[in-house]
């Protein structure tokens, strides 16, 4: 996966220099006629020949067999195969020193690369939109994009918002897993075998377990250390692991996101009613004893650790939960066993959690003086269409360099690190590893269904996924319908910029109050109206209006 995260909080600190637009396009056009010839020459042909130049931008990697940054099996391949190598890249040596580097070329008026790599963050993307220093891309994209980018983003037309600005995108999409963060409940399944637990259809079957879980504990805990549900209330709720998406989805509404009302505009779902009656919920389970106390000052990893240390019994989280933690899990807890469950409904039969993934981790934009902007299509075409999924007899069908992340050894291939000397698979692709966005989920579900994997894709995720991850998986698509999106993918509204932090402290601190008992439920409604009174209400108006103008497009 393209690790940049940590480089979006980065590159979005307050301290970010403000960006000025520097130079001008170049107005030579028999330059752009040749330019354009040669491209129609490389996609036709499918590689620069004579071999371009083109600059990127390229975090550390761990290189092997004598590679180099500048020297690397990846290099040489993408000169070999697509004409094209680099010059005058930048290779960062971290996340601080790319973005000093970023502010200060902005700033300067220095020369920056022909793509640069952008975080799924619209605060950065709009900040260098107003740079003046990057193209829109529909031109490009319409004429060069292939079929597998096209048709994701035909289907999932929310991706493009976060990169419009007046009509325009500005920004190519890196494609990536949908549906893989999705929650579902994590339970020890050897706890319901001996405690013969069905599957917990309602919220009041789900209550049921948590206390056989506390009070007849099959490992013999006293009620006293055990504390059924794993969940982190220490910054988000609404995250990816000990998330509680699932418990307000229950009762109608999904936190710390911005959800469709019955009338189509945006509401914050923090303030629907529905999150009052969650909140009185998770008041009572901390009453019962079903949460553990410290829950507020545990982040997301820590919520995971009373599950694996074998004192809770029941974790939300995504499919791939069988890689990490459950691991910790099996090694903690002798004879433990864990399966994923569907998502109980509320009282009233609802059921939700959260969707936030369009299919896009992060996205690359061109440099409006690029000589060959459209190199980037023929190479993200080029991954997407034989390594995201390769076919059986082609050059990629074991992996992408022999001797780096697949070899031959005894005569039969094999993609196995502990067997492979010198393993690698850090290449450094341009635009990270190429994903399919459906293809992951639809290869566990047909594993989970028993069938025989044919592919090279589907025996690779047959060799290295577990059962139990191929299991969770049919589980999330089963219940794809009550996901529920996030429709705000904007960057800060005015309001929110001078009043969002303030909210959201509020917030996190009456929700906390409410659920511990130092404030009553009805400081929920209290804080409903200071909320839209001291901002809340100026930002949803902000919020639709932004919506309105990037979905009419």
């Amino acid at each position: 996966m393209v690790k940049f995260r940590k480089l979006g909080s980065v590159l979005i600190t307050a301290g970010l220099v403000t960006l000025t637009a520097c130079g001008g396009a170049s107005n030579d056009t028999s330059k752009g006629s040749s330019a354009s010839s040669g491209a129609e020459a490389a996609f036709s042909k499918g590689k620069y020949d004579p071999p371009i130049e083109i600059s990127s931008v390229l975090m550390p990697k761990k290189y092997v067999q004598g590679d180099t940054k500048e020297n690397n099996v990846h290099d040489r391949w993408m000169l070999e195969t697509l004409g094209i190598k680099h010059k005058d890249t930048w290779y960062p040596a971290n996340d601080d020193q790319y973005k000093q580097k970023l502010q200060l070329a902005i700033a300067s008026g220095e020369k920056l690369p022909d793509f640069v790599s952008v975080p799924t963050n619209p605060v950065l993307t709009n900040q260098l939109i107003d740079s003046g220093q990057f193209m829109p891309i529909d031109e490009l994209f319409d004429k060069y994009a292939n079929k597998i980018l096209k048709d994701h983003s035909s289907a999932h037309p929310e991706l493009w918002y976060p990169f419009t600005r007046d009509g325009k995108k500005y920004n190519m999409p890196i494609l990536e897993y949908t549906d893989n963060d999705d929650t579902l409940l994590w339970l020890r399944e050897d706890w319901m075998e001996k405690l013969n637990l069905q599957a917990p259809k309602t919220i009041a079957d789900l209550e049921n377990i948590m206390d056989k879980f506390k009070n007849q504990n099959p490992d013999g805990l006293a009620p006293k250390d055990v504390f059924p549900l794993a969940i982190s209330l220490k910054n988000n709720t609404n995250t990816w692991m000990g998330s509680l998406d699932w418990l307000f989805g229950a009762y109608g509404t999904i936190q710390e996101q911005w959800n469709k009302d019955s009338s189509g505009s945006l509401e914050y779902g923090s303030t629907n009613p529905g999150a009052k009656e969650a909140l009185a919920k998770l008041k009572e389970w901390m009453d019962k004893g079903y949460i553990h106390t410290d829950s507020a000052l545990w982040d997301e990893a820590k919520s995971a650790e009373s599950w694996t240390k074998g004192t809770a019994g029941i974790l939300p989280g995504a499919n791939w939960v069988p890689d990490w933690p459950a691991p910790d899990l099996l090694k903690n807890v002798k004879g433990a066993k864990y399966k994923a469950y569907p998502i109980p409904a509320g009282p009233n039969g609802q059921i939700g959690t959260k969707w936030q993934n369009s299919g896009v981790n992060a996205s690359i934009m061109i440099n409006k003086d690029a000589k060959h902007p459209e190199a980037i299509f023929l190479y993200y075409n080029y991954l997407l269409d034989n390594l995201a999924n390769p076919a059986a007899g082609s050059n990629y069908e074991y992996g992408f360099a022999k001797g780096y992340d697949w070899d031959l050894i005894d005569g039969k291939p094999t993609s196995d690190k502990e067997k492979i000397k010198d393993f690698s698979n850090e290449f450094p692709f341009l635009t990270g590893p190429a994903r399919i966005p459906d293809l992951y989920m639809k290869t566990l579900v047909k594993l989970a269904d028993g069938k025989t994997p044919e592919t090279p894709y589907e025996k690779q995720m047959a060799e290295f996924r577990k059962p139990e991850n191929w299991a969770a998986a049919k589980v999330v698509m089963s219940q794809r319908d009550i996901r529920k999106q996030n429709y705000f993918t904007g960057a800060a509204t005015p309001t929110m910029v001078s009043k969002w932090n303030l909210l959201r402290q509020s917030e996190m601190e009456t929700f906390n109050k409410i659920i511990y008992g130092k404030l009553p439920i009805t400081a929920f409604d209290e804080f409903v109206a200071n909320w839209k009174a001291n901002g809340g209400e100026q930002i949803t108006k902000e919020v639709n209006d932004w919506y309105k103008s990037v979905s009419s497009k």
